[in-house]
């Protein structure tokens, strides 16, 4: 019997650019000359004019080790994203993803280079994989954030919604201490590229029991994908200040749309309900423990919807205390009415 792997189509495309893009780059480097990378690979100084290469950066690696984990990302990543969202809005994922993030990083070099005048800035090489790795963790946290992935036999265990901010830190570390200071841009400018993309922007199809057949949402206003949620309890709360700060402030120049409560219960309620299956064919094996992990994402999620609940009632009680002993509340009769400002959604779900 023939053995085949199942790969969706634009994933094969994807991995397909990424042999050739990098092979190519290493000949132009060492077959030609050294500096002939840059037709491939981004080099601030010259993109201007060669501008494809906010495309082929990012699938042009450099060396065996970098190419390999890059293969892996775009092959099981991708294969599973593609599968979840379908292969249109997969391709506009990585076409944002892959564009975005290398453009952002070059503006990012220039500035640098333009208050500093170290030429060096302006020459830097910009390449690989870094941003589409962040970005694929980001999507991985909003489809399922409570997965647990094993390691080592069981040794090491870390849910998936734990996955950005380790990559974030391993890669400012990175940057910092041994000078990959290209790898620290990418994976922020990827991580913030696609978390606003998929928080603001992503149509997807309302599976929450409340919606109607065939109605679109745009966007996630869920509780568990707020920026705040990415990072630990213990600095959750300053986070959210500044990003809820930072909303309020686009929200009033009209660059974001403010969330309503709706969209907020309908975000919750998708959270719960996508995902069901989790990542059991892509990093698990074996039917037992695919059962158990499902059974466990899906009593984390109930946990967590019911958490969620627990605050807005209490958040709501809190409210009517206040309303009701203000002046005039105790006439006979009176009634008051709950407020709908943006104010009664609970912290760190507005941004």
């Amino acid at each position: 019997m023939q053995w085949r792997v199942n790969i969706p189509p634009l994933t094969r495309v994807l991995l397909a650019l990424l042999i050739a893009f990098s092979v190519t780059y290493q000949a132009l480097r060492y077959g030609l000359d050294y500096t002939a990378g840059h037709y491939l690979a981004l080099v601030p100084q010259w993109a201007l004019f060669t501008p494809w290469v906010y495309f082929t950066a990012t699938y042009s690696e450099q060396n065996v080790v970098t190419l390999l984990i890059a293969g892996a990302t775009i092959f099981y990543g991708g294969k599973y994203l593609e599968r979840a969202w379908g292969s249109g809005e997969f391709g506009k994922f990585i076409l944002l993803v892959t564009l975005f993030p290398n453009f952002l990083a070059s503006l990012i070099y220039v500035f640098l280079f333009a208050i500093s005048q170290n030429i060096s800035l302006a020459l830097v090489v910009i390449q690989g994989s870094v941003a589409l790795q962040g970005a694929f963790l980001v999507a991985f946290k909003q489809l399922v954030p409570e997965h647990t992935v094993t390691i080592l036999n069981g040794a090491v265990k870390i849910r998936v919604k734990h996955f950005p901010v380790v990559f974030l830190a391993a890669n400012t570390f990175s940057g910092i201490v041994l000078g990959t200071d290209t790898a620290l841009v990418l994976a922020w400018v990827g991580f913030i590229t696609s978390w606003t993309y998929l928080r603001f922007y992503k149509r997807q199809a309302d599976l929450s029991t409340a919606g109607t057949g065939g109605k679109e949402l745009r966007g996630d206003a869920s509780e568990t994908f707020a920026f705040a949620s990415f990072w630990p309890d213990a600095i959750q709360p300053p986070i959210a200040a500044i990003a809820d700060g930072l909303y309020n402030a686009l929200i009033a120049i009209r660059v974001c749309t403010p969330f309503t409560t709706e969209d907020v219960e309908l975000g919750n309620e998708q959270a719960t309900a996508r995902g069901e299956g989790g990542l059991p064919n892509l990093l698990d094996h074996g039917a037992g423990k695919a059962g158990r992990n499902k059974q466990e994402d899906a009593e984390r999620r109930r946990a967590l919807a019911l958490k969620a609940l627990d605050q807005r009632l209490h958040a709501a009680s809190t409210i009517n205390k206040q309303q009701s002993s203000t002046p005039g509340s105790g006439v006979p009769g009176a009634t008051v009415e709950p407020a709908t400002s943006m104010t009664e959604i609970p912290a760190g779900t507005q941004s």
